[in-house]
Formats: structure tokens, C-alpha cells, sequence
């Protein structure tokens, strides 16, 4: 099955910005993440779709290679998923350039290749996101196999040079007027060949085990948002540099607000004697109690601000607000009593001055007896 263009997963052009690009990813992860779909196969897909996106176009270089490329040129080169995130250019055309000039692409047949970035989404509740915290995570590894002391062999010893290539890890091929070098068929480019390999690792020098870390969040971070251990991704070969580790966050969502940026949105439901008499509400902030202060003749839709409520960036800036819209709650289940009441209420309302409680409705009923008689004309 061919995947979707990855600006059309997230529904950014191609000119998107980087923060453009990590606001539609927000927005798209909190609507499709698995919390708030439970036993939605299709929202997991594209949840899972949207990260794939989001991890290609935020980083620069992957973004240049599929602008260029598509998903093709990402393949080529080392994909996603929880592996290889390393990329650009040299891994795509690195190979051509080193079979027909003998390694003039980059220079990947060097030395030791470096080790694998590796990536690891990690869930946080908002209140972590916000206030920062310290979070234990075990990744999946390569570590040097202990029998063999990552040589491979069954003796534990260094294995020999290969017998075609002679340790360079190439061959050179005459045809005709031309003479290529490619890599070795023997011993794939390794310069050595394991005749007797290790029982434990089957010649491959490494395991795969698990290892922990500690991941220290910041305060303020958001969705989409990356944190970079240097050196915890996979070893590099022969004692090359290791990869690094990119923690990427996700928030889920929450039970009361809503975070756009340094702002916290909530609903506040209130009764119809609180709206029209005024009044004070205790709402929640991830700091605690707040007092709302609420007017006479509050309406749906009332959208209060406390400020300073909101979230401290982790890049900076003051803190944002909490936005409370207010919803105006009709009551259920009423008594005989109770629905006596509110007839005679509303009989003193529709009195001589009845458009006066209700400007709204009334400024409605005139412009709909105003539309029905000119459709009548």
C-alpha cells in the first residue's frame, strides 16, 4: 500500500514553517491519540501516520531528501520507526558514488560507521509537561557480545582479513575501458570474514538487551517537542561513535483544559440562577483553586481569562493564561413545584417588557419575521 504525502497527513503546504508544522502535529496527535479513541484501529493507524510525518518534516535534512525524493529517497537512505534515524544525502547516494569512483560520495568505506540514532515516543500527562519531570524509560540496544568481545568468532580473537578483498572492503571490476569498485560480495564491505562465529551471537558481535535510563523533562515542553540524549542510541562499529537517543513527547490529553502553546482552555458549566444573578465559582488550575467572579447576565459562550494561569513555555516567555468559556446549564428532572415556578418566571418575563430580558432572542425574532416576509414578496 503507498503511503500519503506526509504535508497531506498533517495538512500543511510545503511552505509550512517549522512552528506551523508543530502546531498542525499537535492539534492532529491530541484529536487521534489512542486515549481519546479507545478500540479505534483507523485512529491508531493514522495517530501512527502522523508521527511518521511529523518525524520526517521536522527534521531538516529528511525534510530536503523527501521534498526531493518522496518516500523513496527516505527508504533508500534509513528510515524511521524505533531504529536508524540518521540520513541526508551521503546515505542515499553515498553507495553509488563509492561503487563507481571508489568512494568519492561522502565517504561512508572511511572507517567505522557510527552508531544508529534511535527514537522513543514517550507519553507524559500534561502536569508533567508543564511542571517537569524525571521519567525512568528502557530502550532496546546493541551491546559488544561478552563470549566474543564483539569480534564474533568462536575463539573470542580478532577474525581474519577477507581473502577476496584482502581487508579493504572492496574489489575493483574492469569492464571494458572501465574499472569499478564495489563493495566486497564476501564480506559486505567488513574487511574481515568469521569462518567459525560465536555460538552466542552467531557472528554477528552483538546482542540485543535492553538498557534504562533516566529522562529528566523539562518544565514546559509540548507535543512534538524532542529531547536529545547524546550517545544512547545504538554503538557505532569498532568502536565508532554511538548514535544518539530522541525522546519524543506526546501529551495526552486531559480531563479539564486544553493547551494551545502558553494558554489552557477550559469549560466551565454554570446553572441558569448563577448566569442571570452573578456569582463566584471555584475552577481548577494546574496550580490549584482559583476564584471565577462571574456578572449578572452571563451568557453562553463567556469566555473569562485568568492570567497567569496558563504554562511557562519551555522556550521562554511569560506564562500563558487559563480561558474559561462558560456554558449555561438547563435543568433536568424537575418537580411539579419547580416547573410552576419557572411558568410563572416566565410569564413576568414576557411582559410588556419581554425584549428587555432577552435582547438576543428578540433581535433574532425580528430578523426572522423580517426574512420569512421578504421570501414571501
Amino acid at each position: 500500500m503507498s503511503k500519503r504525502d506526509y504535508y497531506e497527513v498533517l495538512g500543511i503546504s510545503r511552505q509550512a514553517t517549522d512552528d506551523e508544522l508543530k502546531k498542525a502535529y499537535r492539534r492532529l496527535a491530541m484529536k487521534l491519540h489512542p486515549d481519546r479513541n479507545p478500540g479505534n484501529a483507523e485512529a491508531e493507524e493514522k495517530f501512527k501516520e502522523c508521527n511518521e510525518a511529523y518525524e520526517v518534516l521536522i527534521d531538516p535534512h529528511k525534510r530536503a531528501v523527501y521534498d526531493e525524493h518522496g518516500h523513496e529517497g527516505l527508504s533508500r537512505g534509513g528510515g524511521g520507526g524505533f531504529g536508524d534515524m540518521g540520513g541526508g544525502f551521503s546515505d542515499i547516494f553515498g553507495d553509488v558514488f563509492s561503487d563507481i569512483f571508489g568512494g568519492g560520495g561522502g565517504g561512508r568505506r572511511s572507517g567505522p560507521r557510527r552508531g544508529a540514532d534511535l527514537r522513543y515516543m514517550m507519553d507524559l500527562t500534561l502536569e508533567q509537561a508543564v511542571f517537569g519531570s524525571a521519567e525512568t524509560i528502557r530502550i532496546p540496544t546493541l551491546n559488544d557480545c561478552e563470549t566474543c568481545h564483539g569480534h564474533g568468532t568462536a575463539d573470542g580473537k580478532a577474525p581474519p582479513k577477507c581473502s577476496t578483498c584482502g581487508g579493504a572492503g572492496q574489489v575493483r571490476v574492469q569492464q571494458g575501458f572501465f574499472v569499478l569498485q564495489q563493495t566486497c560480495p564476501h564480506c559486505r564491505g567488513r574487511g574481515t570474514q568469521v569462518t567459525d562465529p560465536c555460538k552466542s551471537c552467531r557472528g554477528a558481535g552483538k546482542l540485543r538487551k535492553e538498557k534504562t535510563l533516566e529522562v529528566k523533562i523539562p518544565a514546559g515542553v509540548d507535543t512534538g517537542d524532542r529531547i536529545r540524549l547524546t550517545g544512547e542510541g545504538e554503538p557505532g562499529e569498532k568502536g565508532a561513535q554511538p548514535g544518539d537517543l530522541y525522546v519524543q513527547v506526546n501529551v495526552k490529553p486531559h480531563e479539564f483544559f486544553e493547551r494551545d502553546g502558553s494558554d489552557l482552555y477550559c469549560t466551565v458549566p454554570i446553572d441558569f440562577v448563577t448566569a442571570a444573578l452573578g456569582g463566584e465559582l471555584d475552577v481548577p488550575t494546574l496550580a490549584g483553586r482559583a476564584q471565577l467572579k462571574l456578572p449578572e447576565e452571563t451568557q453562553t459562550g463567556k469566555v473569562f481569562r485568568l492570567r497567569g494561569k496558563g504554562v511557562k513555555s519551555v522556550r521562554g516567555g511569560p506564562v500563558g493564561d487559563l480561558l474559561c468559556t462558560v456554558v449555561v446549564e438547563t435543568p433536568v428532572k424537575l418537580t411539579k413545584r419547580q416547573r410552576e415556578l419557572l411558568r410563572e418566571l416566565g410569564q413576568t418575563l414576557q411582559g410588556e417588557d419581554g425584549a428587555g430580558h432577552s435582547p438576543e432572542s428578540a433581535s433574532w425574532l425580528d430578523r426572522a419575521k423580517k426574512f420569512f416576509g421578504a421570501d414571501a414578496r
